[in-house]
């Protein structure tokens, strides 16, 4: 392998000055620096990064902590923020933590890798280990949020999103909605279920019709709950779900089971993956700006590392959704809900929230 004295002799430079150079010390002339990494792409020269960091050098690594990257949210997060580290000569380092332990364990290997900062999605209730290490760990929480931490944060508006989309099924005289969702618990759901509240209180609804399901973002508790829901004596006319993974684990149920939509049921989804706009009459869901949120917590982040600054302790961003109205959604009890079905599978109205 080769060396950071060979690179010297080669250059004709000292250890001290390739180090410099290499650390991007501002004592070291543009033109030096140039120079020494002509050398080093000639001899194929790999820093010791370690080394590198015990001299007082920063870290290049940017670690991201996913709970799971089967989520077009997480993969669409993943995609864009390696873009945006990448531009700015930054590396992501990807870790998926879906429990505290996981999470803890982890966090503690990017902290000793002295990575130059961390995007987390946190937790429902990370261990107090976790809480004393993010202390010290320049951060940003992404998409939820951590009550007991004033970090920097970048999310969607889940309050008014589901508020959104339940409106829409009352205006069309739904008052027997389901809402499936993920574990009660954590920022993200507790917004949403607040959003689908407030919308049967603004409409004056009776909260009593409502149907309120929590689980596992998961294949599984989609295909159950949908299933069981389907098969009571009171089923309900319309579900809206506030998970990308049940959304699709409900549609592939109701695909199976033949049902007609919106005829005996309309549908409103969470997400807007590839294909939702060619399901059945074309999906009516919650559309999420999520690239646009990654990158734009990516820019903020890597221009306070750039600066040295610790970040603004109370700093938050928030994207909004988007109502797309497609044909899975029609009148409760009304034969217009089968002239919906008829639609063109790519006749889309988008309401802004």
């Amino acid at each position: 392998m080769v060396t950071a004295r060979q690179v010297a002799e080669e250059s004709g430079f000292s250890i001290s000055t390739v180090g410099r150079a290499l650390a991007d010390d501002a004592r070291i002339s543009v033109e030096t620096k140039a120079q020494i990494r002509r050398v080093v792409a000639k001899l194929g020269y790999v820093e010791n990064i370690p080394a590198r960091i015990v001299r007082g050098g920063s870290s290049k690594m940017i670690g991201l902590m996913l709970p799971d990257i089967r989520n077009d949210f997480y993969a669409t997060i993943a995609d864009a923020l390696s873009e945006c580290c990448d531009r700015e000569g930054y590396q992501v380092v990807f870790s998926i933590a879906n429990d505290r332990d996981t999470e803890c364990r982890h966090l503690k290997e990017l902290a000793g890798a002295r990575v130059a900062g961390l995007v987390i999605v946190p937790t429902q209730s990370p261990r107090r280990e976790t809480l004393a290490l993010l202390r010290h760990v320049k951060h940003v929480q992404l998409l939820r949020k951590l009550p007991s931490s004033p970090s920097p944060w970048f999310g969607i508006d889940d309050e008014e999103c589901l508020r959104a989309g339940t409106k829409h099924l009352l205006d069309l005289g739904h008052r027997r909605i389901a809402y499936i969702g993920g574990p009660a618990g954590l920022s993200t759901a507790e917004a949403r279920i607040k959003g689908f509240r407030r919308a049967f209180l603004d409409a004056d609804a009776n909260a009593a019709d409502a149907i309120e399901e929590f689980g596992q973002t998961t294949v599984k508790f989609g295909n159950e709950v949908i299933t069981r829901l389907l098969d009571s004596p009171k089923p309900p006319t319309a579900v809206i779900m506030a998970s990308i993974q049940i959304t699709k684990a409900v549609l592939d149920s109701l695909h199976r089971m033949r049902v007609s939509v919106p005829a005996e049921l309309s549908v409103v989804g969470f997400g807007d993956a590839p294909g939702f706009q060619w399901w059945g009459p074309g999906l009516t869901t919650l559309r999420m700006q999520i690239q646009e949120l990654a990158t734009t917590c990516g820019l903020w982040f890597l221009h306070h590392l750039s600066n040295g600054a610790s970040g603004e302790l109370h700093h938050s961003s928030v994207i909004p959704a988007q109502l797309v109205v497609r044909g899975s959604t029609g009148p409760v009890g009304s034969t217009a809900q089968r002239k919906i079905t008829s639609m063109p599978k790519d006749h889309n109205r988008i309401r802004k929230l």
